[in-house]
């Protein structure tokens, strides 16, 4: 028994992530649900340290008795790559392996609205894809920057946790940053990335304060920066920005996000009557009318602006999965499931 025994069977499977725990069985989650393998027996502590230290070299075995935890990407003999987490829970080790398309797919393959694409196409300013964990926020953001790389001369630096996608260069120059390998910090690469010429930053994730801060800024000053937030709506998403500062500074930052948001994709993944899932979004474009609402703290009205606003490339998620649900491609308790106002998917 390999650790790439269970990769390559969550290929074989179309799996999109692998569990591995002391005293449980392997799991698969397959189109959103977990499913037990009765491929290998139930794995004790030794079998896993044995499965883990396969993958991890002498510096990131001490990091993760350190910290407790670690995360990194890792590539099998067929090619396929995995974002791992290794950690702790009940003092043994676990391990959650998410599978990385290997192939960067279009905005048509991942039902990227206009509205989505419309972002993908702007030349400075914030645009934010949100959504729980294991929602596509990843292949979304992979997706927007491979446009751009095949549609205009840019320079895409990307600063991630760990590297997920690996981008070719098309008509634009990447260079990928990997957290702890290339860079120390999100913090310390953005404060110095404007001397390497950037035109478009990918920021994995929003996690702090400071990287809000200097991702605003860098918008605001000439820039696409592109990141996520774990947000269920488009203004929840503008509430999170705003209210991770003090509230002595939200007056200021409220004025510039409204100038430098571009627009907010928020997504999550439904199951597929008949297998597989896809995605069900909610589209924000930052219109005037949008910002002054985000100026005025009336982010409540935001919700009303994107039901009315299609014709702008705005997309309410009710609608999307009212749409859905009509199509017979997901189940009506699915689209209720998922949205923030179920009785907009029944009226």
């Amino acid at each position: 028994m390999s650790i790439n025994d269970f990769f390559s069977e969550a290929d074989n499977l179309k799996a999109s992530d692998i569990h591995l725990s002391v005293d449980a069985p392997v799991f698969f989650r397959v189109n959103g649900s977990l499913k037990k393998s009765q491929k290998w027996p139930v794995l004790d502590q030794e079998k896993i340290i044995n499965l883990i230290s396969e993958i991890i070299s002498t510096k990131q075995k001490e990091n993760l008795l350190k910290n407790k935890y670690l995360e990194f990407s890792y590539q099998n003999k067929e090619k396929n790559r995995f974002r791992v987490s290794v950690f702790y829970e009940k003092n043994n080790l676990a391990l959650a392996a998410r599978l990385i398309l290997s192939k960067i797919p279009t905005p048509q393959e991942i039902g990227l609205p206009k509205g989505g694409i419309k972002l993908a196409e702007a030349k400075t300013g914030l645009v934010l894809v949100t959504g729980p964990t294991g929602c596509g926020k990843s292949t979304t953001l992979a997706t927007m920057i491979d446009y751009i790389n095949q549609e205009r001369e840019s320079h895409i630096i990307t600063l991630e946790d760990p590297i997920e996608f690996i981008f070719k260069n098309k008509k634009s120059l990447i260079a990928q940053r990997e957290l702890g390998k290339d860079i120390p910090s999100f913090n310390l690469a953005l404060k110095h990335i404007v001397r390497q010429d950037p035109d478009v930053i990918l920021v994995s994730e929003m996690r702090d304060l400071e990287t809000i801060s200097l991702a605003i800024t860098l918008a605001e000053t000439g820039h696409l920066v592109l990141s996520t937030v774990h947000t269920p709506s488009a203004p929840q998403t503008i509430d999170r920005i705003i209210d991770v500062f003090p509230y002595n500074q939200q007056e200021q930052i409220r004025l510039q996000v409204a100038l430098a948001l571009k627009g907010v994709i928020s997504q999550y993944l439904l199951p597929k009557i008949g297998g597989g899932r896809v995605a069900a979004r909610e589209i924000l474009i930052n219109t005037p009318a949008v910002s002054n609402l985000i100026r005025e703290n009336k982010i409540a009205q935001i919700k009303s602006v994107i039901q009315n606003s299609s014709r702008q490339g705005m997309q309410a998620l009710e609608k999307e999965l009212k749409h859905l649900y009509q199509s017979k491609i997901i189940k009506i308790e699915d689209a209720l499931a998922y949205a923030n106002y179920p009785q907009e998917i029944i009226n």
